[in-house]
């Protein structure tokens, strides 16, 4: 079942995983635990969350998943121009 937006964005968690793979790109779930101090389970369970409302995707390199934005996702291409959009009105403030 499709959760509300208001569902996917209630956690700091998703919201830094989504920003975080939007500036670098791709990760494994260790990897992005460690970089927002988390444990593995809980990265893995946002993960999971994001995965299935179609935002995030992941490709297997052996048996390392790795985790990127959805870029067939209208989803995901929302999230992206979000981000974009704040994080560049956040520079602009900053340099006045």
């Amino acid at each position: 079942m499709p959760m509300n937006v208001e569902d996917v964005f209630c956690s700091k968690i998703r919201i830094k995983i989504l920003k975080m793979l939007n500036n670098v790109g791709e990760l494994n779930v260790s990897e992005i635990a460690r970089r927002l101090k988390i444990n593995y389970v809980s990265a893995s369970r946002h993960l999971q969350t994001l995965e299935d409302e179609g935002i995030v995707q992941h490709k297997m390199f052996g048996r390392i998943r790795l985790y990127s934005m959805n870029e067939l996702s209208q989803k995901a291409k929302a999230v992206q121009n979000l981000i974009g959009t704040w994080e560049h009105q956040d520079r602009k403030g900053k340099e006045m």
